[in-house]
């Protein structure tokens, strides 16, 4: 996973005693609904709704693969920023890459990814479709990113 690439969209968590262990660590799988919640919010706000995808264009995108490398400890109460950037962009999947950052000293806690392949209504993987290859290309480029809500 690299980080060389734009920071598409972001966001800032306190950890909560749901998110910890009984020593008031991080449990390894809080990550995810966290990376899920932060690439749910960057596509509603691009005009992609995953709700509506499939009524509005004839297909959707589904999770295909994740990863989460964890790189420090994140504690009961730390802030962590996450930021979402894309990553490889292949013929019908792509990948969101994710960094959390400790706010308090910087320190990379935890770097992961989330492969979307994009399938028909039968779920079958297709060519991404030519709507969201132009905004993929764009946000590779770091341009087109709506961010109002």
């Amino acid at each position: 996973m690299s980080s060389a690439a734009a920071i598409l969209h972001q966001h800032r968590v306190r950890l909560s005693y749901a998110d910890t262990d009984p020593a008031g660590i991080l449990y390894y799988a809080a990550w995810f609904p966290k990376m899920e919640a932060l690439q749910s919010e960057f596509l509603f706000l691009q005009g992609l709704r995953q709700d509506r995808l499939a009524e509005r264009f004839g297909w959707w995108t589904v999770s295909r693969a994740t990863e989460c490398e964890y790189l420090a400890a994140a504690k009961l109460f730390d802030e962590v920023d996450i930021e979402l950037r894309l990553g490889h962009i292949g013929a019908s999947s792509f990948r969101f890459e994710f960094t959390m950052r400790r706010v308090t000293d910087g320190v990379v806690v935890a770097r992961a990814a989330n492969t979307a392949v994009t399938v028909d209504l039968d779920q079958k993987a297709i060519r991404i479709p030519q709507e969201l290859r132009q905004q993929l290309d764009n946000w590779d480029r770091g341009v087109g990113i709506r961010e109002d809500k």
